[in-house]
């Protein structure tokens, strides 16, 4: 399993986008089972699915475009600060859109994707069991985001 801090340096010196790849590396240094990359349309405002592990077809139309502020790639990307659940499939914050259950996942957080203040994107991981991601956790999620956001830039 790659550490955060070398998947963050990884991401920095690539020379392509490999939005599935830097998916797939990320659930994998956090041991989880689903996540969804959106990055942000600068001109509709709107996220755009770029990749994405253990979405059931079903789901996709509606993951495809978010807009800001709904679900938790949207609130993730509205306040600038990551948001998570413990359990995705009993919260009720509002935080977490009704289709969102359907994925079967339990602990999950979204990252927004910022460089220099500026909005790029999110970044959503989960674990298939409930789970609190920690501040170290949370910190290391918001390196890597931040490091595919500076390759959007």
């Amino acid at each position: 399993m790659e550490t955060t801090t070398n998947l963050s340096q990884k991401i920095i010196k690539a020379n392509e986008l490999a939005w599935q790849t830097w998916l797939e590396e990320t659930l994998s240094a956090f041991d989880c089972v689903t996540g969804t990359l959106h990055v942000l349309n600068q001109d509709t405002g709107l996220l755009e699915l770029q990749a994405q592990v253990g979405i059931p077809d079903f789901l996709l139309p509606k993951m495809s475009t978010i807009p800001v502020g709904k679900g938790m790639a949207g609130i993730a990307a509205e306040r600038m600060e990551a948001v998570q659940v413990c359990n995705l499939q009993t919260d009720d914050s509002g935080v977490v859109r009704p289709g969102a259950k359907d994925t079967k996942v339990e602990g999950a957080i979204t990252a927004p994707m910022i460089v220099e203040e500026k909005l790029y994107g999110t970044l959503g991981i989960a674990k298939k069991d409930p789970y609190e991601f920690n501040d170290k956790e949370t910190k290391a999620l918001m390196r890597i985001a931040s490091a595919i956001a500076q390759k959007i830039k």
